[in-house]
């Protein structure tokens, strides 16, 4: 017979918390639909999780409530960054008739994109870090400003909202959003996963498969 377990609060392992935002990737669309144009998002300073929808919409009957139907969730995302990869460009709605000349108000192109965040708990801030992996993503125009040099100059940002199209993954509703935990994976499935998003050097691309490929990767990895 197991033995019984009490409830135990704020012990130093369970105390943790998530901080930080690296090593983004930005994964620009190629001609096949595959996200193979990979480049590094230096400069990212942000980004924000905002998903929509998932609204209650309860039915009545005979006076009573009869069901509860929930609308579906749809996902968003702010971003802000000091500068952007080449190719975003494209995805900003931007053309280049001649390398240095940009047309603006073009069709924005979809990307994906990948980031990292940092956990921690009591006992130390470096217990582990989580990848997170987005799909289907298109941004809407945003505001920039530019401001005089003055006495206390500061770096302009820009910043763009952006909803998410969801990719297919066999055996569960379609998503635009994947995170992995190392605290939980282990260092062989996040080497295997970070082989595939940042590539090797030598026998990989960058590239950021779909849900199931990554899946399929990670089980292997033992």
């Amino acid at each position: 017979m197991p033995d019984h377990v009490k409830i135990t609060w704020d012990a130093p392992e369970d105390r943790k918390f998530e901080y930080g935002v690296s090593q983004g990737v930005f994964y620009g669309l190629d001609e096949n639909g595959a996200y193979t144009e990979a480049e590094a998002w230096n400069g990212l300073i942000n980004v924000t999780d905002s998903p929509s929808g998932a609204e209650s919409n309860k039915l009545w009957a005979d006076g009573i409530e009869y069901a509860d139907l929930p609308a579906a969730e749809e996902y968003g995302a702010g971003i802000e960054a000091y500068m952007y990869p080449n190719g975003f460009a494209a995805c900003d709605g931007s053309a280049q008739p001649i390398e240095g000349m940009y047309v603006g108000q073009q069709v924005r192109k979809k990307f994906g994109l990948s980031w990292r965040t940092e956990i921690g708990n009591a006992n130390t801030p470096e217990l582990g870090y989580k990848i997170h992996v987005a799909y289907g993503l298109r941004v809407t125009p945003s505001e920039q400003s530019h401001d005089t040099v003055n006495d206390n100059p500061d770096a302009g940002t820009f910043s763009w909202d952006a909803t998410g199209t969801p990719v297919p993954f066999a055996g569960y509703k379609p998503t635009c959003k994947l995170v992995f935990d190392s605290t939980v994976l282990g260092d062989k499935k996040m080497t295997a996963l970070e082989k595939l998003l940042y590539g090797d050097g030598s026998t990989v691309d960058p590239s950021l498969p779909m849900p199931a490929a990554i899946l399929s990767a990670l089980q292997a990895a033992v």
